[in-house]
């Protein structure tokens, strides 16, 4: 099998078709590269696309994509639900086939100095590329948003990794990094009550939420930070988000599908809305994922899983997870291992 890397940059626009084309065509025109999956968010003013292929075919597209994301997008008109710092919010890449981790650090390292060389773009380094441990994390690295650069660049301690450390108002800052496949998934919840999703989130999220005293005060530990009450879950990131006016949504990274899966998540989800007199309404999930992750839900779910195939075990999960209530989920375009078949 040929080395392949994935990538999945998010683009800071979501409502105008005409941009995202412009950037996909732009990435696509690399050869080699597959785009397997677009995924536009109005709401979020979003949109995450998926392309797969050879190390420096993939490295090319991701700087087509850039260069035309930061022409046709200008970040002082951008609102948005989603957490974001610039046009081209992050971009990151993944191995997948005959690939290690460190080819894919130092792709996101050629990429931040391509970027900030190019198109003065400042770029900081995350997760496996992250030279400083408060840079791991990716909410660390946004912490403040595009509206809190200013202030960011002016602490030295948040001088980009490449790039100037100078608020660009429109084209802001990117984050770009080496990671293991991200789960991007969303469960949506009866309410238009944010603050019920974001409840459920701080229960569930690795990092959980902050401790604080009796008259509502952060508690600071000993090492000047302040203290928290760890999550249920490894390896998941969660928030409170809106999906529409209507319905909120807790909106989930799980960063490792094998030490959390869907299912898990899900029932903890259906569970503690049950406790608040809600229900979990859909789910659904932004971009792809890997088949493994799909046939554990669907081991979970299957009613006689020692007699079931992966198709089936496919199908109880989309059932199981209700990925099927917001539109059809089209399994061979939305496994990664099963729209790269179809390519």
């Amino acid at each position: 099998m040929p080395a392949l890397v994935e990538c999945v940059p998010n683009f800071s626009e979501g409502r105008d078709l005409a941009v995202i084309n412009a950037i996909t065509d732009a990435m696509t025109s690399v050869e080699g590269v597959a785009l397997l999956d677009v995924d536009m968010g109005a709401d979020f003013n979003r949109t995450v696309v998926t392309i797969v292929g050879p190390p420096d075919s993939v490295l090319e597209a991701a700087i087509n994509g850039t260069r035309v994301a930061i022409e046709r997008i200008d970040m002082t008109n951008h609102s948005g639900e989603h957490a974001r710092m610039g046009a081209v919010d992050v971009v990151p890449f993944i191995p997948i086939s005959n690939v290690s981790m460190s080819e894919c650090v130092n792709l996101s390292v050629l990429y931040a100095q391509r970027a900030s060389e190019e198109f003065g773009l400042p770029v900081f380094l995350y997760a496996e590329s992250a030279r400083d441990d408060d840079r791991v994390r990716l909410p660390d690295i946004r912490r403040g948003e595009y509206e809190g650069l200013t202030e960011k660049f002016a602490d030295p301690a948040w001088r980009p990794d490449y790039g100037p450390a100078e608020f660009i108002p429109k084209m802001g800052a990117t984050a770009s990094g080496a990671r293991n496949i991200l789960i991007a998934y969303n469960v949506n919840l009866d309410t238009a009550d944010k603050g019920s999703a974001n409840k459920i989130a701080g229960k569930l999220r690795t990092s959980g939420v902050l401790k604080k005293d009796e008259l509502g005060q952060k508690i600071i530990g000993t090492d000047g930070k302040p203290e928290r009450i760890p999550g249920r879950f490894k390896s998941l990131q969660a928030a409170g988000w809106m999906y529409n006016d209507d319905t909120a949504q807790v909106s989930m990274n799980l960063l490792d599908y094998s030490a959390t899966g869907l299912h898990s998540v899900t029932e903890a989800i259906c569970c503690e809305a049950s406790e608040m007199g809600l229900k979990v309404t859909a789910s659904e999930l932004v971009g792809l994922l890997p088949l493994n992750a799909m046939l554990d839900a669907g081991r979970y779910y299957h009613e006689n899983p020692d007699e079931a195939t992966d198709m089936d075990f496919v199908l109880s999960a989309v059932t199981g997870l209700q990925l099927d209530v917001l539109g059809e989920f089209i399994a061979d375009e939305r496994i990664i291992e099963w729209a790269a078949e179809v390519i």
